[in-house]
């Protein structure tokens, strides 16, 4: 169970961190994002990101074998980097149209999911 809070609370936690890192460069094509500043949007992204930290700490706190988790402190890295490029793939998939999934990201996906699979074997 601790395995899938960790794990869910770091899909909701990237996926924070996705719009706070790469959703400025689509607010800037809406009618109300179009004049902010940078400040401005640094300062909405902060504020996005804020809600990443509210899911990645309390993910890592609860995954972590140090706190009764499943996982070690480098299993819980590669699960983070592993969500973290599948939220992103999505997201630009759904918000920029002008992306294209092509052959050699998959190959480097499917290269993350061994990854994963070399980090848990013992």
């Amino acid at each position: 169970m601790k395995a899938f809070i960790s794990i869910l609370l770091l899909v909701v936690s990237n996926s924070f961190m996705t719009l706070a890192w790469y959703g400025h460069l689509k607010f800037s094509q809406t009618k109300w994002g179009s004049g902010l500043s940078l400040l401005a949007i640094i300062l909405i992204s902060w504020g996005i990101a804020l809600f990443e930290y509210c899911c990645q700490v309390p993910a890592n706190r609860i995954g972590y074998v140090g706190n009764d988790g499943p996982f070690s402190l480098v299993q819980l890295k590669v699960i983070q980097e592993v969500i973290s490029l599948t939220v992103f793939t999505v997201f630009t998939l759904v918000f920029f149209k002008s992306e294209e999934f092509r052959l050699n990201h998959l190959i480097a996906f499917i290269f993350l999911i061994l990854a994963v699979y070399f980090m848990f074997k013992k």
